[in-house]
């Protein structure tokens, strides 16, 4: 018997939160019984791209979404549904466009439409007109409401909606035993970067506005003013890369500081760090935020960021208005030990096998809607 096959829509399908989350899922679901498709909106090959070709996974590539190209995109839209009737769960993760993907399913009579919400903001930028036009344009083209926290939910879909229609937390899963410290693993890793005898405070994420990267080095900088003997690791790319890489070498920190760019040995880094650093100006619920929980480690992070985030106990929550020297002595006077966190995420429902089954008999159960 053919498996049923969910629709996954996406912008690309590279190493960021909400993708890792899904693949995270897809790896564990019984793909004799559930198989994930991808519409994703960009021509580039996503990091996943291959490995979802090789789980038995589709691709359908979508134009970038631009206000310029509303119709033409909602005429491709109408036409993909009509093309592909087999799909009747469609799950949406590109926010306040959702509405336009379920809006076409709902018009192709696609029975279960799940909006998924994986922020709590977007900021403000030229782009806000059409994202209160989409966020306006949701109405009830989605017929289920995801979330990864109560505070995502509530932005995208507004508290009537969640009040009236109840929100799904699902929570991003990791896989927990990955994630649990081995001493030779992290020694391996520590000779990678050069770090042996070095406080290592960690960083995973894109480098665009959000991460706020530029408060990052300021904090760095602290830090290092009142313990030279401190190494910052950055993972991930993104456009603002060169500017932050630009200010580390003017404040002379080029030899402290390591830009490892993309890795897949997420699980590995962390082994490595002594703690994890994320002052975000603002987030849904971070996968890496699990991860580094997974790990063991303390985090340091902005308190923009919602507290159900903290399923350890291991979250130290700062303001952002607070200066740069305040979060260095948060991070100077914090414990580096790597607690065993397994049982504690198994039990909050952060274990991707355990919510793999779970997400399966959802997904089956809403099929023959």
């Amino acid at each position: 018997m053919e498996p049923n096959r969910i629709l996954q829509v996406v912008t690309i399908m590279n190493r960021g939160g909400l993708e890792t989350m899904l693949m995270n899922y897809y790896r564990k679901l019984d793909r004799n019984k559930i198989q994930f498709d991808f519409m994703v909106h960009r021509e580039e090959k996503g990091h996943y791209d291959d490995e979802i070709l090789s789980l038995g996974g589709r691709i359908y590539r979508m134009p970038q979404i631009r206000p310029g190209n509303y119709r033409s995109y909602f005429k491709l839209l109408d036409k993909f549904f009509t093309a592909h009737p087999e799909y009747k769960v469609v799950h949406s993760h590109i926010n306040e466009n959702s509405s336009f993907v379920l809006g076409a399913a709902k018009r192709a009579g696609v029975p279960c439409r799940i909006a998924h919400s994986h922020l709590s903001d977007l900021g403000i930028d030229i782009k806000l007109p059409f994202r209160l036009y989409a966020r306006f344009s949701m109405k009830d083209n989605p017929s289920k409401y995801f979330a990864c926290s109560k505070n995502a939910g509530q932005w995208l879909f507004g508290r009537k909606t969640c009040e009236a229609k109840g929100v799904t937390v699902l929570n991003n899963a990791v896989n927990v035993e990955e994630f649990q410290y081995d001493e030779e693993i992290r020694k391996q890793i520590r000779k990678e970067i050069g770090a042996e005898d070095k406080l290592v405070l960690g960083h995973i994420g894109r480098f665009n506005k959000q991460k706020n990267h530029d408060f990052l080095i300021d904090v760095f900088k602290a830090v290092h003013d009142k313990n030279p003997n401190s190494l910052l690791v950055m993972v991930g790319d993104g456009q603002l890369r060169p500017l932050i890489e630009k200010k580390v070498a003017t404040l002379g920190l080029s030899s402290h500081v390591r830009f490892l760019g993309v890795r897949g040995d997420i699980s590995s880094l962390m082994q490595g760090f002594d703690l994890f650093l994320f002052p975000s100006l603002f987030e849904g619920l971070p996968v890496v935020l699990v991860e580094a929980q997974a790990a063991g480690l303390k985090c340091v992070i902005s308190d923009t960021i919602t507290d159900e985030t903290d399923v350890s106990g291991r979250m130290e929550f700062v303001s952002l208005k607070e200066t740069p020297e305040v979060w260095a002595e948060k991070i100077l006077t914090s414990s580096y030990d790597h607690e065993d966190t397994s049982d504690l995420l198994r039990k909050n429902g952060y274990d991707t096998a355990t919510m793999a089954k779970w997400l399966t008999d959802y997904y089956l159960d809403h099929s023959y809607i």
